[in-house]
């Protein structure tokens, strides 16, 4: 059975995200993979209510899917997704991160934890890898934070990324054309996600530039100071992405990022550490929900909010 590898995109039809995305999967069709690709600005998607029915549920162990699905298109693009091998997302940047059409798709995707919907035996195990591609007409210094914006959207469906591509300088439609470099790129990325596909999960690696971003396990670009977190961890420095911890050396001249011995106990491209997230949900929003007393003086603190108005324009 040939695989299944997926595209999925956010920009203009038949620009620069469409484009670098058609070339990646030219490159997977022609090694004889069922290729499906999709646009999102086909399809209705609504914004994430913020009513946290998804995550009480899980709280409680149960899953109670999204309050959205028969209202907009999600589900049908999710019950795709989910069935892929791999999937090759582009999406264009309009300032600094990811555009708000990929984000809102993106954000929709918390009712389908895959780590929590196997813990309760919902749904099996399956293995995906990802390529990312990100499309800006600035140099990276005005898209820093386009890739790991996307990369923080693969966890909760545990895609492994495998392959990233930052396309710079492509302001106009199809400008990525006579950039035979960008071009070749992307067609290599389709070969990387074949390879990968094609690989056993457990020998599965990073398969994009060996030198790309300071983080060595995900190769994000982003570092943070760390703080103290809900169950006492601590790292001095921790990736905003994966959420590694560990801290900078000095090797010959240049600083690098060191993860620590403990420093993947949060690692979120693993469905352990991610399993572990969950436990925080129990922590705070059941902790708070099995609170009768807690609940009360919240609704009553409440009332005084919801008597304040304001103008509106």
């Amino acid at each position: 059975m040939s695989e299944k590898i997926m595209g999925i995109t956010a920009g203009r039809k038949n620009g620069n995200s469409e484009v670098l995305l058609k070339e990646a999967l030219i490159a997977c069709q022609n090694a004889g993979a069922e290729v499906t690709m999709i646009n999102l600005k086909d399809y209705d998607i609504k914004d994430c209510t913020g009513c946290t029915s998804c995550t009480q549920a899980m709280s409680q162990g149960k899953n109670a899917g999204c309050i959205l699905d028969e209202k907009d298109d999600k589900k049908k693009i999710m019950d795709t997704m989910l069935n892929q091998d791999a999937v090759i997302f582009s999406v264009p940047t309009y300032d600094l991160m990811a555009s708000a059409q990929y984000t809102r798709f993106a954000q929709r995707s918390l009712s389908y934890e895959t780590a929590f919907l196997e813990t309760i035996g919902a749904i099996e195990h399956k293995d995906r890898v990802a390529g990312l591609i990100s499309v800006g007409g600035s140099s990276r210094s005005w898209q820093p934070m386009a890739l790991e914006s996307l990369q923080a959207t693969m966890f909760t469906t545990d895609m492994h990324v495998v392959d990233m591509l930052l396309a710079t300088g492509v302001a106009v439609k199809g400008q990525c054309l006579l950039d035979d470099e960008l071009m070749k790129k992307a067609r290599r990325m389709g070969e990387n996600i074949i390879k990968a596909v094609r690989t056993p999960s457990e020998k599965r690696g990073w398969l994009g530039e060996e030198d790309m971003g300071w983080c060595p396990n995900c190769h994000s670009n982003a570092l943070v100071l760390g703080e103290m977190q809900w169950d006492g961890i601590f790292y001095p420095i921790e990736c905003q992405v994966c959420g590694a911890g560990g801290t900078l050396v000095e090797e010959s001249g240049k600083w690098k990022f060191k993860i620590q011995k403990d420093g993947l106990l949060k690692d979120r491209t693993s469905v352990a550490a991610r399993a572990k997230h969950l436990e925080e949900i129990m922590h705070t929003q059941g902790g708070f929900l099995a609170n009768p007393a807690a609940r009360e003086k919240v609704n009553e603190k409440m009332k005084y909010y919801e008597e304040i108005k304001f103008q509106v324009v």
